[in-house]
């Protein structure tokens, strides 16, 4: 048997419609990013991140058509990008984007390659995730280069090894609890990051905004990312530890839209969508009890803000359907 030839499953399927729906996304960002940058090596790496994709989009577009499923409308140049826009971020703030959203890639290519059995489809993600792997180390190596790399905090290692031996481990209330122990942070680290990306594009989204709707969901979802931001740091400074710096004032003034409105209302709910998966991970890890019910609150806020995004998209037709499972009652009505 061709282990190529294999009929793709409902999860593989699934796996090439979100790559090739997340990708043009972010792609036309790209595009307009690298448009506006006038670093050179800030550009070179946008470059190679835009030629990079355009092998990857035909490849999936090549899997999708082989299985003659629809190939999704996505995002693209004419219809969702509007050139000749006026800058809207600058060029650390398009670097640092780049870095956040090649996370979000990895873990993407990370979670098709295990949902796939095909070998050609393995291979394609482990050559996706390769690409994610070198354009990480880019933006990484850039970002120190300039001074711009935020670094989670330090600690100091103790001379033994130690067990936990209290119940009140789990106590975080009222200063009498534990410090915050270094797995903790790894999950409030992650997720301050990504909600102050989320701040940002709000910010920048809503001043470029073309219909009322829009703009008020852009500017609550900026506010529900602030208080996010403002929960977990509350958290970090309590145990003396610094919080990575913001980048508001990496948005210019301008309200010339370089997007369309139904582009950025799919970034924003891809980023909180995005989110849940991240703050269920740091719930999982949680083990200070004031620290479970902050990440619970931000669950069922994301919760609200998703569902608003989701009837908006649908009012406006800008969310694609993906592929279904046989409704077989239909289909025995219509013998």
């Amino acid at each position: 048997m061709d282990k190529n030839k294999l009929k793709l499953t409902s999860s593989e399927i699934g796996s090439l419609w979100g790559e090739y729906i997340n990708g043009t996304a972010t792609d036309i960002i790209n595009r307009y990013m690298f448009s506006i940058i006038e670093d050179e090596s800030i550009k070179t790496i946008f470059e190679d991140a835009i030629q990079t994709f355009a092998k990857q989009k035909e490849q999936l577009t090549t899997f999708i058509e082989n299985e003659r499923f629809p190939v999704p409308i996505g995002f693209n140049e004419e219809s969702d990008l509007h050139k000749g826009a006026k800058r809207l971020f600058s060029d650390i703030f398009c670097l640092n984007y780049l870095h956040v959203i090649t996370l979000h890639g990895l873990l993407g290519h990370t979670t098709s390659l295990s949902v796939s059995v095909r070998k050609d489809l393995r291979d394609f993600y482990d050559s996706c995730d390769n690409d994610g792997k070198r354009m990480y180390h880019q933006t990484i190596e850039l970002l120190l280069k300039k001074g711009n790399f935020q670094r989670d905090p330090y600690f100091y290692p103790d001379q033994n090894t130690q067990f936990i031996s209290s119940k009140d481990f789990t106590d975080g209330f009222f200063g009498k609890g534990r410090r915050l122990s270094a797995l903790e942070i790894i999950s409030i680290s992650f997720n301050l990051k990504k909600s102050i990306m989320a701040k940002t594009l709000s910010i920048g989204f809503s001043q470029v905004a073309q219909t009322k709707e829009v703009r008020k969901f852009l500017n609550d979802s900026e506010q529900t990312a602030n208080e996010q931001i403002q929960s977990f740091s509350k958290i970090m400074r309590m145990d003396n530890l610094p919080v990575p710096m913001s980048w508001e004032t990496e948005v210019t003034t301008s309200t010339d839209s370089p997007f369309s409105d139904k582009l950025m209302m799919y970034h924003i709910g891809f980023l909180f969508q995005a989110a849940q998966a991240y703050n269920g991970t740091g719930l999982a890890s949680a083990m200070r009890t004031d620290l479970v019910m902050t990440y619970e609150k931000i669950i069922l806020k994301n919760l609200g803000v998703t569902k608003k995004w989701f009837n908006i998209m649908v009012k406006n037709k800008w969310l694609e359907q993906p592929p279904l499972a046989p409704n077989r009652k239909e289909i025995a009505k219509k013998q």
